[in-house]
């Protein structure tokens, strides 16, 4: 065995890989060495893969159910303020649980770098400790007063009627208002909610002081933190206390938001457990986090430097994927028990009657990508597979937390039997799902453990799909859509011959509606009948990535035709959540 190899057995690094089109892989030579480098970097040796008792993850109460899949950023509604808000969720638990639905499912509720110019994309967060602040209904807090908002009044009307969200400016505006409100707050909070503030900041303790920590520092200094200064690139208790005798009142601000946005989103959780809802909400976790962001900075120990994660070449990214993002370093996660892990999980778990991790291939290796080099010359980084799967069913547990891991794509041959003896629920695209002469697989085909959906945010919707405008906005916009017109055609061939001559999207629900599989999920852009896909993959400005309002509110949703049309096939099929 060379040095390399030696190397690489010791830090986890496959020298080589079998890519789509079963074809080995070998490393570059210099990407090898750059992985070795970051990771000896971190300053966290090597070690040995703990074994762990194996667990089973919570499998909820036995029930078929199915939920009703949004983009809560997207709900527009007769009182938001252009972006989908709390408030929103808890009417489309009460309005889900009217027609007999399981649930919400949600895009990841991550904070993010709100404040700032971006696509919005949930899936690049800042932090996964912390919620998104732009969810707080702000009206809804007790402080607000309305005269907090009458010089905006103006701006909200715009924002509340425009067709895509303007996240910099709703950011500016929402700020602007709550920090009247927090001011409020401090000078004649109730009691209560003092006492409850209290609470909440001791329960969130180092982690949500040193979220605030951040967010306060990231507005007084500009770019990523590794180019702070360096009393603020690492973070101490001594830094906290120092920040704390200068920015008190900016630090608490941050903490008072995640408290409202925190309790907020736990009344929606109390909705869905009164209303004896199956799954209540359904929430997403990204596969990473931002380098620059609140998280990497928190726990940079634990975290991957020099490395970003993506996906190696395939059929439809010819040089591979760079999401621009970090992950976990596997050997530091051994090194704190998967204490950072775990907190992940909980932020989530907390709120949840389902948890998806995404792309959950990642429990068991990782594209890493050096830092300046192409996504074509990324390697896998190796996790320890057995004892995260343990982790997970250990929150899982203790949360009563059904999980789903988003398992798309090519993966190891044993993967899949592994994440099911662990409990780990499979997650199935109709789309995807076809036999090698691009039939569609039958509903009875479809295992029991999983969740069974049309599509994705990133994949066309029904509509889309059918017409074939996702074709012609790709081409248009200059991305390769994988896919000509006469295969497009194939492919709806093949619906009508599973579903019959109409093939709607009612008949497509009814068809997955018919699977054993435990969980149904229904996109509102496909009830809606939107042509235009959530997100673009590849793409940043060429497509309004995210940014998609609904084509009507909230509160017309429930008397809809094409909602009321899905909602009694799935009645009839059996799918009632009591």
């Amino acid at each position: 065995m060379n040095d390399r190899s030696e190397l690489a057995a010791r830090w986890g690094v496959e020298p080589a890989y079998f890519d789509v089109r079963g074809q080995r892989r070998e490393a570059d030579p210099d990407a090898l060495q750059r992985v070795f480098e970051a990771l000896a970097g971190s300053g966290v040796a090597p070690s040995d893969y703990p074994a762990r008792p194996p667990r089973m993850s919570f499998q909820g109460n036995g029930r078929r159910d199915w939920i009703l899949a949004v983009q809560l950023y997207a709900v527009r509604s007769a009182r938001n303020w252009g972006h989908g808000d709390f408030s929103d969720l808890a009417e489309l638990l009460k309005i889900v649980t009217e027609v007999g639905g399981g649930g919400i499912g949600l895009n990841p509720l991550h904070a993010l770098f709100y404040d700032r110019p971006g696509t919005g994309s949930p899936y690049s967060p800042s932090s996964r400790l912390f919620l998104n602040p732009l969810y707080i209904d702000v009206e809804a807090v007790e402080e607000f007063a309305p005269d907090h908002a009458e010089p905006w009044a103006a701006e909200i009307a715009r924002h509340r009627a425009g067709e895509w969200i303007d996240y910099l400016s709703v950011a500016q505006l929402k700020l602007a208002i709550l920090r009247k409100t927090h001011a409020a707050f401090l000078a004649r909070g109730s009691e209560a909610r003092r006492q409850d503030f209290a609470a909440y900041r001791a329960e969130g303790g180092r982690d949500l002081a040193l979220f605030a920590a951040f967010e306060t520092l990231r507005a007084q200094h500009s770019g990523a933190w590794p180019d702070w200064p360096d009393p603020w690139r690492t973070p101490s208790d001594e830094m906290l206390e120092h920040l704390r005798s200068r920015h008190a009142e900016e630090m608490d601000f941050h903490a008072f938001l995640q408290w409202n946005a925190g309790r907020q989103l736990g009344r929606c959780r109390d909705i869905a457990n009164r209303s004896g809802l199956g799954i209540g909400l359904y929430l997403d976790t990204a596969i990473g986090v931002d380098g620059a962001g609140a998280d990497a900075w928190m726990a940079h120990g634990a975290m991957l430097r020099g490395l970003s994660v993506g996906a190696p070449p395939d059929q439809y990214n010819p040089t591979g994927q760079n999401w621009g993002l970090t992950a976990y370093n596997p050997h530091a996660l051994v090194a704190r028990d998967f204490q950072p892990f775990r907190q992940m999980l909980r932020a989530s778990m907390r709120f949840a009657g389902a948890v998806r991790i995404d792309h959950v291939l990642g429990l068991m290796r990782l594209f890493v990508i050096p830092d300046g080099l192409g996504a074509e010359q990324g390697v896998y980084l190796r996790f320890p597979f057995a004892a995260m799967l343990d982790v997970v069913a250990e929150e899982s547990l203790r949360w009563r937390c059904i999980v789903i891991g988003e398992d798309l794509g090519t993966v190891p041959g044993d993967f899949r039997a592994m994440l099911s003896a662990s409990g780990v629920w499979s997650y199935l695209v109709m789309l995807f799902e076809r036999n090698g002469d691009g039939s569609f697989r039958r509903p009875d085909e479809y295992p029991e453990m999983a969740i069974a959906t049309l599509n994705t945010h990133d994949l066309p919707t029904f509509s889309g799909w059918i017409s074939g405008h996702d074709l012609r906005t790709k081409r248009a916009i200059g991305v390769d859509p994988g896919e000509s017109d006469d295969e497009r055609e194939s492919s709806r061939a093949a619906l009508r011959a599973a579903l019959g001559d109409a093939a709607s999207f009612a008949d497509v629900i009814a068809f997955l509606a018919m699977a054993p599989t435990r969980l149904l999920s229904v996109s509102i852009e496909d009830v809606l009948e939107i042509e235009d896909q959530i997100n673009v993959p590849g793409t940043v400005d060429q497509h309004p990535n995210w940014r998609r309002r609904w084509p009507l509110t909230v509160e017309a949703l429930a008397d809809d035709p094409r909602f009321r049309r899905i909602a009694d096939v799935l009645a009839k099929a059996g799918r009632r959540s009591r």
